[in-house]
């Protein structure tokens, strides 16, 4: 599927296609405990003054060139050159979505809302027929915005992130349900 991440809009938001110009952007909001806390343990923690440009020169940019990975930066419509955020979508068995939104940002629906709009992509655009998204737990706020979306439970067991090893879910919604949703 050689399909690049184009850009994509909802009612508040503008998703940019990553690029290595943004990581100075990443670098300044990303390393907050409470962005990291339930990501997975090979993220670095502390992140390192590089971690942002490392992460999108060596593993971002040439999964999304291999069209493996798609990666978008979350940024107001209001203001569009502020980067609040980044959701990512990846061909990956049992990992398909992730994402990640500056605090200051959390509790106004902005992550459903580009959640909502990647994952039209994922299954109009890209034809994929399963998303499936590994999370904490104890990440309640993430749990909810896929509660929201109609997905489901399928396997819970342990993962390693930077916290610690956690009890993890794994949850899914197939494109068809998905499709039934929006009708």
């Amino acid at each position: 599927m050689d399909i690049p991440a184009p850009e994509l809009t909802t009612a508040r938001l503008i998703l940019r296609p990553l690029e290595i110009a943004d990581a100075k952007a990443v670098q300044r909001v990303f390393p907050q405990w409470k962005i990291v806390r339930f990501l997975a343990s090979h993220v670095p923690w502390p992140y390192p003054a590089d971690g942002a440009l490392t992460y999108i020169r060596d593993q971002a940019l040439p999964a999304m060139e291999r069209r493996i990975e798609w990666h978008w930066t979350i940024r107001p419509k209001a203001e569009p050159d502020r980067l609040i955020g980044m959701i990512g979508l990846m061909a990956r068995l049992d990992e398909n979505r992730g994402f990640w939104l500056d605090p200051a940002w959390h509790g106004q629906g902005l992550m459903t809302e580009a959640c909502e709009i990647v994952t039209g992509f994922w299954f109009e655009v890209l034809g994929y027929t399963i998303l499936r998204v590994p999370k904490a737990v104890a990440n309640t706020p993430s749990r909810r915005i896929s509660e929201r979306a109609g997905m489901r439970v399928i396997a819970v067991d342990e993962r390693d992130y930077v916290s610690g090893r956690l009890r993890a879910e794994l949850w899914e919604i197939t494109r068809d349900e998905w499709l039934a949703r929006r009708r």
